[in-house]
Formats: C-alpha cells, structure tokens, sequence
C-alpha cells in the first residue's frame, strides 16, 4: 500500500524530514481526496530562506505535482543552461516548461542539466507562486521574459545580483510604523511588475522615513503621555473616593452665624447639602462621615439650627445635637389658632395679628382639603389644621409660607390614619366632624390614656334617643375655645345661658369645628374607641380623669371633688 506524502524507493521512511509526514500538504490533503496546489512538497514559510531542495533516491518515486506531472529532480551543483535567445516557455493552464523537457535513464535518474525550478517562490515574494487554487486569479509571473533573465554572455563573469527586494528601513530591523511605511507601500509592493519602482521609492525615501519616522514617535508620546496622564487622574480620583479623606474645615467656625433650615426627613446627605449650601461645612461627605462617627449622629431632626461658617464637620454635628443650636418652632398638641398666630409674629418678629390676617384673608390657598371647607359657623377655617410638631420657621420667612407647611403636615397625618374612610363607620357624618370629636378628646383629656375613654364618651353622648344627656355634649372646653380662655370653675347658669353654636351646654350635638389642634394620639383615640359605656367623666386633680356610667356615680364624684377644694 502506498503511504501518501513518501516515495516507493528503496530509502527507509523518515518521520523528521518535513516533506514527510500527516502535517504536511502531501499528508493531509491528499489522504483527503484533494491534491495541494504544491504536490508533496511543503509550502515555505515567508521567515525561512528558500533553497533548492536536493532530492534523494526516494525522489524517483511517485510525485504528486500540477495536473498529476512528475516533477522534475534538480541538482543544485549544475545551474541550468540556456541559450541567448531562448527564453524558457510555460503553459499558464500547466505551469511547466514547454521545451527541454528532462530526460531520465532506466534507473530513473535524471540526466543532463536542468533549467531553474520554476515553482521556487522568490525569496522577497514567498506567496507569489501560490496560484489562484479557490478560484481567484492571479498574475502569471512564469510566462514573461522578466521572470527568467537571460543569462550573461560568454566570457563575461556573472556575478549574483544582491537582494534588494527587502528593505528593513532606515534602522535595522526597524517596524514599517516607525520607517513611515504605509498601506499604499505595501499595495505597491505587491505587484510583480513594480520591482524596479519599487526599489526607486525606497531609495529615495531615506530622509523622508526618518522624518514620518520622527512624526509617528511624536504621535505615540502625545498619546502614551495622553492616556498616562489620564490613568494619573482618574487613579488619584478613585484613591481619594476610597481612601483619601473628605475636605474639612478646621474649628468651631469663624464666628459668623448663620441660621440653617434642615427641611422635614432629611437625613444625613441632605442635611450636609444645606450645611454647605450655606457655609457651615467644607463638603457634604465630611458631615456624613462625622455624623456616623457620633454615636448619637443619627438623631438630628429637621428644623432651624443657629450654626457659624466654616465649621468643622464634626463640630457642626455636636453643636446640631445640642439645645442651643436649636431654633425651631413647637405647636403644642392642643393649641388653639389664636396662640399660634402670635408665636409665628414673634419667631418672624412681624407685627402682632400679622399672621391672624393673612389667615383670615388667604386660608383658602393654605391647602385645606375639600372635606375641610364650607361649614357653617366656623370661628376659624385653619382650626384643627395647624398640626402640632416642630418647625423650621426663622426671620425673612412669610407668614403663609409657614401657615401651608402646618396645614400639609395635618392633612398628611389625618390621610395616613384614615380620618376620612373611617368617619362614617363611627356614626359621624364627614371627617370634618371626626377632627373636630379629636380636638375635644385633646381638651377634655388629661392624659393620652385619657383620650379612648373620652372618645367613648362623645360618641355615646351623641346617640340619638339616649337617656343621660339626651345629646347634650356640655363640654367646659367648648364654652372655654368661643370666650378665648381656659377656666376650670364655671358656673351651671353661666354656662347654659351663654347662646353660641360651639357652646354645648347651649346647643346639642357637636360644635361647628375643631376647637383646638389635636395630636396623633388624641386622633388614634377618637378613630378607636373604647365599648365599656361611659357617659361621664370628672377631673379630680386635673391630672387624671375618673368615668362613670350613670349620672348617680357622677355626681358622689362631684362631691368628692368639691369636698377637696374646701380643705
């Protein structure tokens, strides 16, 4: 069986001969079926110089060449031989030479002298042989007469020409970026029929390759030095993020104060913006890393603080802890409208009644919700929607600026607990009625444990056909809210003669509105009330409330009481 890729000679098989083997063309490909474009032999690689291969005995073999040709044996010791005007032809279909076809002896030994190989592949050009296998074409280098020169004639030496097809550039060894070379050159090159101009223009280029030379290593430090430049940069940014401290001021400040308004959930970045905003703080990640840094950093609330400029981060946190620092606003649960009017004249140093005009004038555009407008008889719309809580009010604000930051924080805490879903389900007619059952739990109450049981006592009041009170609420407190006071001895026939819808002892039912600003607890207690059947209730100590079912054990508490204040 013949073995592809080795001869049928006498010569042993040599796996480390590159012409043999499965990895050469001989091997692979026509094991496959296919013949290589190059028979047995292997194609050379552009980095390895190319000889003439001698050929051994197992040369006499089966060759598998162009067109299943033998290929002719070459001996590297006689050059080939020709005549002055004989030129060497070739078929193009063929690629073999037409005339002087090698002659071998019985032994198959070739005879004679032989002309040059002409598939050896110039050095300067490895890939010119190749021809167009897959279809492509290419230009037949073997048929014109630049191919195969003629030789020199008689009695003239020849002297090989030197290789000038391959320039390194100006400096050996040197890559064809920085030689200047570029892709026109290349193309150039690549042409057969352009040795000669191709040899001109790397010539004549020296001067003008090492200046494009000196240009491209211009280029490459300005964008080397560019990009390390960059690195620098964005390396010392990352390093300052994750390592590098925040900038700070240094102190307690510079003695300039300055008031700061931290608005209502701000938390530790938000609270730093202001500072800085406002020059308390050199950056807002100094105060966040100095609020964590105090174990009690996390309790600073909103409101206005009297702080100084540049202050250290730290320091600003302290002071913000501290009472002094703190400027705000306290509404009160239980404050009637009246006293917060003046308390926002006085922190906004404004004209007493400055406020109580604009709210009788623009409550309208305060921002009531709809259940919260037109009711008859109504002393004062913006009752029962001043919500108590602390706020940030300070000198250079305006009166209704304050007023609708009030009336948002009632109408955002009555939503939340579902005044308005749960006002029907008590008996009540609107949520309006319900802020207003709360504010008379916050005056009647003493205490918040106070408010469930009070809260029970309103609503039981308030059933119709019931036989204590027959729906008589006859609440001090709403006789109190309409005279503008807060007295705890009045008079029976003081209190039933007085004729004004919010007196109860007057009128039955509820008031027209709220009579005071009701706190989240007196709202919880009015929304649930307790079920154990109170009517009546007394302070005794006005500390504590005691609640009774029937009017008999009201009134031995009514002795009791009055009993005490004798002694």
């Amino acid at each position: 069986m013949t073995e592809y890729g080795r001869g049928q000679g006498s010569e042993p098989w040599r796996p480390d001969d590159p012409l043999y083997g499965d990895g050469g063309w001989g091997g692979q490909q026509t094991q496959q079926g296919q013949q290589s474009p190059y028979g047995d032999r292997p194609q050379h690689y552009p980095q390895e110089p190319q000889t003439h291969q001698q050929y051994g005995d197992w040369g006499a073999g089966e060759q598998h060449g162009y067109g299943g040709q033998q290929h002719p044996q070459y001996d590297q010791q006689q050059p080939p031989q020709y005549d002055q005007q004989q030129q060497p032809q070739y078929d193009q279909q063929q690629y073999a030479p037409q005339q002087q076809q090698p002659q071998y002896d019985q032994n198959g030994w070739p005879t004679g002298s032989y002309p040059q190989d002409p598939y050896a592949a110039d050095p300067t050009d490895p890939y010119a042989q190749q021809a167009g296998t897959y279809g492509g074409e290419q230009p037949d280098h073997y048929g014109t007469p630049d191919a195969y020169p003629p030789p020199e004639p008689p009695g003239r030496r020849t002297e090989p020409e030197p290789q000038t097809d391959w320039d390194p550039g100006p400096d050996q060894g040197e890559h064809a970026f920085f030689a200047g070379g570029g892709d026109d050159d290349d193309a150039a090159g690549d042409e057969p029929d352009d040795r000669s101009g191709r040899s001109e223009r790397r010539g004549r280029g020296g001067k003008e390759k090492k200046r494009r030379s000196g240009l491209a290593c211009l280029v490459v430090v300005v964008v080397f030095g560019g990009g390390l430049a960059g690195v620098s940069y964005f390396g010392y940014q990352f390093y300052q993020d994750r390592f590098g401290s925040a900038p700070d001021f240094a102190g307690a400040g510079n003695g300039e104060q300055v008031t700061v308004v931290i608005p209502k959930g701000s938390l530790g970045y938000a609270i730093g913006q202001e500072l800085k905003k406002m020059g308390v703080v050199k950056s807002v990640d100094a105060f966040v890393a100095a609020q964590s840094a105090n174990p009690q950093g996390k309790t600073i609330q909103d409101g206005v603080y009297t702080l100084q400029k540049e202050m250290s981060a730290a320091s600003a946190v302290e002071l913000m802890l501290s009472p002094k620092s703190r400027n705000n606003l306290i509404i009160a649960e239980g404050k009637r409208n009246a006293d917060i009017y003046e308390l926002i004249d006085d922190r906004l140093e404004l004209e007493k009644g400055t406020t109580a005009k604009v709210a009788e004038t623009e409550w309208k555009t305060l921002g009531l919700p709809d259940w919260a407008v037109n009711h008859e008889d109504v002393k004062d719309p913006l009752e029962g929607f001043l919500f108590p809580s602390s706020y940030g009010v300070s000198k250079g604000q305006k009166p209704e600026d304050v007023l609708k930051r009030m009336v948002a924080q009632a109408t955002e805490t009555y939503e939340e607990l579902g005044v308005e879903e749960k006002a029907e389900s008590l008996g009540l007619e609107n949520p309006w009625q319900l802020v207003t059952v709360a504010s008379l739990v916050q005056a009647e109450g003493t205490s918040h444990s106070d408010f469930r049981q009070m809260a029970e006592v309103i609503y039981n009041r308030l059933k119709t056909g019931n036989t204590e009170t027959n729906g008589m609420l006859e609440f001090d407190s709403t006789y109190n809210y309409i005279k503008n006071q807060s007295k705890i001895d009045l008079t029976i026939a003081e209190l039933r003669n007085y004729d004004n819808p919010y007196n109860t002892y007057f009128y039955k039912g509820l008031p027209p509105g709220p009579i005071s600003n009701p706190g989240e607890d007196a709202v919880k207690g009015a929304l649930d009330p307790t079920g154990d059947g109170w009517y009546y209730f007394i302070s005794m100590d006005g500390k504590t409330s005691k609640f009774t079912k029937t009017y008999t054990e009201h009134e031995k508490l009514v002795e009791q009481w009055e009993a005490s204040k004798k002694n």
